[in-house]
């Protein structure tokens, strides 16, 4: 995302450059470690200091997107970006990172832009769903068959379960949309009475959280702001991995997002009731089940 709004795509597109700030106002050439944790480490401290009010969530998924942005990506990838119109610009990031002083977006990439663009409404719905998740910067490498299509004048729009953890595609195909449903119905949903889900300057962050052992479906903050929520789908996958990955993603947020006075508790949400994964709750009181029931109604008129 080219600034709030795509705000800043069109100087981008004709310039044939992409970028972030993030009111981190400093030549980062000699700041960019391999690690990404190291990275974070050095500039939440910075950017809390530059963004007064802010929380360690938002300074953690700001200094994350920035590091993308300048190392994460490299020199031959593909990146999207929406021009404001309903499209998107594709194109090839052809040089390191630089830095610009005094503007906006002054950390940098070079970027020869492909001329078609591609439209949102001819994305699949998984497409859609992974270039919206977060507010600046979403990896949709899994979605490289279809994007390639597009560029190449095909549109191959599919959903497909690419982890090899997923032991039923048709509940993976269906807790795909289920995630984008609990996010914009979250308030008439018993989790919704209880938790919001965190937002940065007004927009939904909080679905695909980036953590370094992978994204979280939905991470939530108590009313009260005493409690960080990880919300989990199962999505079809084996239930040893999604206990797994829960705790893992619970530990990132304790570790590196969770203020010293919050607690941090996981949500594993899924279609069937689940004996193991019963079983494997039962060895911790801090991760919740939950079912949910697919309603459907035809009506005339």
């Amino acid at each position: 995302m080219l600034g709030a709004k795509s705000s800043f795509a069109e100087q981008c597109h004709n310039e044939r450059w992409f970028g972030g700030g993030w009111g981190i106002t400093q030549d980062l050439a000699n700041e960019l470690t391999e690690n990404w944790r190291d990275f974070n480490a050095k500039f939440i401290p910075v950017y809390l200091a530059n963004n007064p009010g802010k929380s360690r969530v938002a300074a953690g998924l700001a200094c994350g997107m920035l590091h993308t942005i300048c190392k994460g990506i490299a020199q031959g990838d593909i990146v999207l970006c929406p021009d404001g119109k309903g499209s998107y610009w594709a194109g090839t990031v052809v040089s390191e990172y630089f830095y610009v002083s005094g503007e906006d977006l002054p950390h940098r990439r070079r970027v020869e832009w492909f001329p078609k663009t591609i439209a949102r409404v001819e994305m699949s719905e998984a497409l859609r769903n992974s270039t919206g998740a977060i507010g600046t910067v979403s990896d949709i490498t899994k979605h490289a068959q279809e994007i390639e299509g597009f560029l190449a004048g095909n549109a191959p729009p599919k959903l497909i379960a690419t982890d090899e953890l997923v032991e039923d595609p048709s509940i993976f195909a269906l807790e795909s949309h289920l995630e984008d449903f609990l996010v914009a119905n979250w308030s008439a949903t018993e989790l919704g009475k209880h938790y919001d889900i965190f937002r940065e300057d007004g927009e939904a962050a909080g679905q695909q959280y980036p953590t370094d052992t992978g994204p979280i479906d939905i991470l939530a903050l108590r009313k009260d702001g005493k409690e960080l929520l990880v919300v989990e789908l199962k999505k079809g996958r084996a239930s040893d991995a999604v206990v797994g990955q829960i705790q893992r993603y619970m530990g990132y947020v304790l570790d590196e997002l969770a203020e010293p006075d919050q607690t941090v508790r996981g949500c594993i949400i899924a279609l069937e009731d689940d004996l193991r994964l019963r079983r494997a709750l039962r060895a911790t009181n801090s991760v919740d089940f939950y079912r949910y029931k697919v309603s459907f109604k035809l009506f005339k008129g």
